[in-house]
């Protein structure tokens, strides 16, 4: 008999289950504190329970974990790369960044954690290494979320921040997504609040659409790069079926349902989208609506042996970066400058997962 896996369950859902078994509804709330906010592995560690039931329960049901089997930290920013290694041998990434202002006791004000939605990815974005992967399945609501709860247990510090924007889509896993969002964000499973939690997409309209229509509460990154719609099909061929005016009335949309400003992510490559008349695309653009930009370093992916514009791409030097940052600025948009985190070791999305598959691939 299969066993039922409660990591990754609702309340009503866990309540569901404690009484297809006989047992009380409030057993459901307990179970749910314990899995998320204590954080318990096995059925041992819920003292709530009584031996007899904790048997019990261990006879029809487990508490899944993904395993950590690598971790990288950053010399230079403490930057800190986690490999899991899913049930069915697959691996999939999650980056911790710290940021860089610190409180009183000189600690990280904010610790962010970059999470993984699917293995691989479908995209095919050219300046990501987990295009190269393809994509092999969606992960669960519980893959998804032990992902910040193994972190966490690995870590001194609480995690503050989540951010979906690790390997692969999370609009095209928008149901598991979003049920992994409401237990992050649920008043008993004390991990993160709503308001602390980002969506990243690549520009799946009906995603971005749905979630104005549900008003969710979660902040939205749009990974952008580019304001020409040529430059950007050839960057991100999900460009040719939700072009840049239909992405951008869907973020308009978001935006006044939500009242929330979406965070537009740009990566500047040399003399490709960091030109002045960019620089206007961009001014005009952040007149329509509220938005911010999130200016980032491209990390090269040569590991990946890129072929085409993949091929081409290389970063912008750091006094055109600056210089663009001041046009920007002086045309009043909100500009953000993301550091180079972990560049001293396989902090790229995707690059240690797709190290450790072709490893395997070898030693098959």
């Amino acid at each position: 008999m299969q066993k039922t896996n409660l990591k990754g369950l609702t309340i009503p859902e866990l309540e569901e289950f404690f009484i297809s078994i006989g047992e009380k509804k409030f057993r459901g709330q307990q179970a749910f504190s314990w899995l998320y906010s204590r954080k318990a592995d096995s059925f041992d560690d819920i003292t709530v329970f009584s031996a007899p039931l904790r048997a019990k329960l261990a006879e029809v049901a487990e508490i899944g974990r993904i395993e950590i089997t690598d971790m990288q930290i950053s010399n230079v920013d403490e930057t800190t790369k986690f490999l899991f290694r899913l049930h069915d041998g697959n691996h999939v990434e999650a980056v911790l960044i710290p940021s860089e202002s610190r409180d009183d006791e000189e600690h990280p004000k904010r610790q962010t954690l970059c999470i993984s939605t699917q293995v691989g990815c479908p995209l095919d974005c050219q300046f990501c290494a987990t295009a190269s992967m393809k994509v092999k399945r969606n992960l669960t609501t519980f893959e998804i979320l032990d992902q910040f709860l193994q972190v966490q247990k690995r870590v001194p510090h609480r995690l503050t921040n989540i951010v979906y924007m690790g390997m692969g889509e999370p609009m095209l896993n928008y149901e598991n997504v979003m049920k992994s969002v409401e237990i992050f964000a649920h008043e008993e499973s004390n991990l993160v609040s709503a308001s602390h939690i980002t969506i990243s997409t690549a520009g799946i309209v009906d995603g971005i659409l749905r979630m104005a229509e549900e008003k969710r509460k979660v902040k939205l990154a749009i990974s952008l790069h580019t304001l020409d719609d040529e430059l950007r099909s050839k960057l991100m061929p999900i460009n040719k079926k939700y072009p840049l005016d239909m992405l951008l009335s869907a973020v308009e949309k978001y935006y006044h349902a939500s009242r929330r400003r979406p965070t537009f992510e740009y990566i500047l490559f040399d003399k490709l989208n960091d030109t002045d008349a960019d620089a206007r695309r961009i001014i005009a653009l952040a007149k329509r609506f509220p938005c911010k930009f999130n200016i980032i370093p491209f990390h090269p992916i040569d590991f990946t042996q890129p072929e085409g514009i993949a091929a081409q791409l290389v970063p912008t030097p750091r006094k055109r970066v600056d210089e663009f940052v001041h046009r920007l600025r002086a045309g009043n948009v909100t500009v953000m400058i993301r550091s180079s985190s972990g560049k001293d070791i396989d902090a790229a999305c995707g690059q240690l997962a797709v190290k450790k598959e072709k490893e395997e691939l070898v030693h098959w």
